[in-house]
């Protein structure tokens, strides 16, 4: 991830060159036009197109914004699915039900007005995703569940799951994909004159688009978003 942000932000930045006055920037649009390729309509019913977002440092509303974006610039008018990882809970706090309502309610939202067609969750354990499912008008369809806690799915999250009839996934994404100093370090390693301790991210999308016949990755990327907390 760092890798792709550094590379497309230093790209970015020689681009514009010095034209832009950064002092008085508050949104950063860097988008290299050639790295994402839009979606041929004729094509878009042999596709599946699906999203994790990380949200690394906003409130829920923030999901819509990520949800547009990606549609926008895949130049599709929904996603096939989307997994939310909500930002990281307080050391010494659990994960609860309470904290993954407000996420899960902005999900269902886009559900209902069909800009998704399933959601899913992340490393939620049987009792929690027992109380997401009970609770939720719009059911979970997957639970990612991360292979560096667990060589074998627990049995009791396998037969709720399958009662259910919800899919268990794999993952080993770390906890923080991009955690906010790492995200600085790259903006001022790429932008000249930038005041990159001022820029926080906000939500982070990894997007992929398959192939359903074939099982291919067709393509890949991320979109990111970071604003400015000038003082």
């Amino acid at each position: 991830v760092r890798d792709c942000v550094q590379k497309t932000l230093t790209e970015w930045s020689s681009k514009i060159g010095q034209d832009q006055n950064q002092e008085t920037l508050e949104v950063l649009e860097c988008t290299v036009a050639q790295a994402i390729e839009k979606i041929n309509p004729e094509e878009r019913d042999e596709l599946k197109v699906s999203a994790k977002l990380f949200i690394v440092g906003s409130s829920s509303s923030s999901i819509r914004d990520a949800v547009d974006l990606a549609c926008s610039a895949l130049g599709v008018s929904q996603l096939d699915s989307v997994i939310i990882v909500p930002p990281p809970v307080e050391d010494g706090t659990n994960l609860s039900l309470e904290y993954l309502q407000p996420y899960w309610k902005e999900l269902e939202n886009l559900v209902q007005n069909k800009k998704i067609v399933a959601i899913g969750t992340s490393d939620l354990d049987k009792t929690l995703l027992e109380q997401l499912y009970l609770w939720a008008q719009v059911k979970p369809s997957s639970n990612q569940v991360n292979l560096a806690s667990c060589c074998v799915m627990p049995p009791d999250l396998t037969a709720f799951a399958k009662e259910c009839d919800i899919q268990l996934l794999t993952h080993n994404d770390p906890k923080e994909l991009l955690c906010e100093a790492s995200f600085q370090e790259v903006l001022q390693e790429s932008i000249q004159n930038v005041k990159a301790n001022e820029w926080i991210p906000l939500w982070l999308l990894r997007y992929s688009v398959i192939v359903k016949s074939r099982g291919i990755i067709k393509s890949k990327g991320y979109i990111i978003q970071a604003k400015r907390n000038a003082s």
